[in-house]
């Protein structure tokens, strides 16, 4: 009943509802609407797929094709792209959209003062011109492999609202909680750390992909997971994120189904190598070799993510495979290392016993941490679980010099490049070597060179070399990437979502039963 009443109380400000409405979860407040300083999420993919455009699109297997950018021409050195916007689209507030508004929100990015997530995606670029209203050209340093997907990632923002304000000031400017867009979806409204609400545009052009099939989006904040079921099963929610645990009984509703999809999001545990015990190389690679990764999945997510058995997805064309040792040549490592073991009796060194503290975000359920607990054991070592809230555990992560011994994350990164650079280099903060305070002049030289690869053939290279390195230094352990989970009502029709998103489609959703047409 408690819970029920929850989500009445999340939706009952909510413009009237129809059946052309569709209500979407949250776990937390979308943050902010600008896409130039925005990390949360499902808040980028609101500003990608229902407010605002970009240049580019994605399709399913993750090639891009033309959206604002109807067609587009290199120099014969590929170092020059020329890209003839669609001449008629409008801003929501009726001003006109123009390679001005492309200009600036590329020059945007790329300024450090903005503080662009994105921004390694953008170090290639060297200039970008509006020659006229709907004609562009970016130069870049050396000849790009492609066209670089960061244009199918970065929604254009208006400059005649922004271009006024101090970078470092986007963040806190109005328009990030009241934002004027160009896409299928206009803002509406927002009740703080309750919902956002987006009604389509019913004259949305249709070379651009035509008007929605829905008339109002609404992202609901709930963060509890049993009020998220309850939205679900009442038919108050239409999308919510679930855990894998709960994927079985949302799919016994037959009101209900279980949509799962690729996430670039791994879990590891970032071991801290500048101290006992972990700066001793062999003891990172046994730790790393005596997870039972299967058993994670099996036990703490359902079945739904996949064994890592490196940095990068062996689905990524890029994965370089990494041979772990067994357990007999982990113990074999533990042994030379110095850590001795007599039958059930904890490792031990000296007057010292091998023994460290898991720090993770969280409380109550920390399946995963006690099967890697558990499994540790096994073998002679001692590990103390210890969660901490988001906040200062972040602070922790992120101290220096680095106090930890051992941390159980997620990193996260977006379909391109960002994907690699923000989950593993060591100069970004967020990187799973940042968060190891783990740098080499080899890495550093590696990750550096990226920006300047001129084939794809170089780009893997390099990123295989990398992979390499840390398969052989094992600053991180990496125990599985992550497969999303979201119940969704089986009145929603047209939803697929893949490593582009969850709204990949959203133009395409339609509920049955309703007056949701165009």
């Amino acid at each position: 009943m408690l819970v029920a009443v929850a989500v009445a109380l999340v939706l009952a400000c909510a413009p009237s509802r129809g059946d052309d409405t569709v209500v979407f979860a949250s776990g937390a407040d979308l943050e902010s609407a600008n896409p130039l300083v925005t990390i949360h999420p499902l808040a980028r993919q609101v500003q990608r797929h229902a407010l605002f455009v970009t240049l580019t699109r994605l399709d399913s297997t993750l090639a891009q094709r033309p959206y604002l950018a109807r067609r587009w021409e290199w120099s014969g050195d590929r170092r020059r792209l020329t890209m003839h916007l669609y001449p008629g689209l409008r801003w929501h507030d009726g001003q006109p959209l123009t390679t001005r508004d492309v200009e600036f929100t590329l020059e945007a990015a790329r300024n450090t003062a903005t503080g662009f997530p994105r921004a390694p995606d953008l170090a290639a670029f060297d200039s970008v011109l509006a020659v006229d209203d709907s004609t562009l050209i970016v130069t870049f340093h050396g000849a790009p492999p492609a066209l670089p997907p960061i244009l199918a990632e970065l929604p254009i923002v208006p400059s005649h609202l922004l271009r006024g304000v101090p970078p470092g000031e986007f963040r806190r400017h109005a328009f990030a909680t009241a934002p004027v867009g160009s896409g299928p979806f206009r803002f509406v409204r927002r009740d703080p750390g309750r919902r956002w609400v987006f009604e389509r545009v019913a004259d949305f052009p249709d070379s651009l992909g035509g008007p929605p099939r829905i008339r109002r989006l609404v992202i609901a904040v709930v963060d509890e997971a049993t009020t998220k079921f309850a939205g679900l099963a009442s038919g108050d929610l239409h999308v919510a994120g679930i855990s894998p645990t709960m994927a079985t009984l949302v799919a016994r509703d037959p009101a209900l189904r279980v949509v799962d999809y690729p996430v670039a999001f791994a879990t590891a545990v970032v071991f801290n190598a500048s101290r006992p015990p972990f700066d001793d190389v062999r003891v990172r690679r046994a730790v790393d070799a005596l997870i039972n990764r299967q058993r994670v999945i099996d036990v703490a997510l359902a079945g739904f993510g996949v064994a890592a058995d490196g940095a990068v997805s062996a689905a990524h064309p890029w994965h370089e495979p990494t041979v772990r040792p067994t357990a007999a040549e982990a113990d074999a490592l533990l042994d030379a290392a110095g850590w001795r073991s007599s039958g059930s009796e904890p490792r031990q060194r000296g007057t010292g016993r091998l023994a460290f503290t898991l720090l993770s975000v969280g409380s109550g359920d920390n399946a995963i941490e006690q099967l890697i607990q558990s499994d540790l054991r096994e073998h002679g070592i001692a590990v103390e679980i210890r969660q901490m809230e988001l906040g200062a555990f972040l602070g922790v992560a992120r101290q220096s010099p680095r106090q930890f011994d051992a941390l159980l994350t997620g990193i996260g990164g977006d379909l391109s490049l960002s994907q690699l650079v923000s989950m593993f280099d060591g100069r970004l903060a967020g990187g799973a070597l940042d968060y190891a305070g783990y740098h080499t002049p080899g890495l550093d030289r590696l990750f550096a060179a990226i920006p300047r690869a001129a084939t794809d053939s170089a780009l893997a290279g390099t990123w295989r070399e990398i992979q390499r390195v840390l398969a052989r230094d094992v600053p991180v352990s990496w125990v599985y990437h992550s497969r999303g989970v979201q119940g969704v009502s089986r009145r929603l029709e047209g939803v697929q979502m893949d490593l582009r998103g969850e709204m990949a489609t959203l133009v395409q959703w339609r509920l049955t039963g309703g007056a949701a047409g165009r």
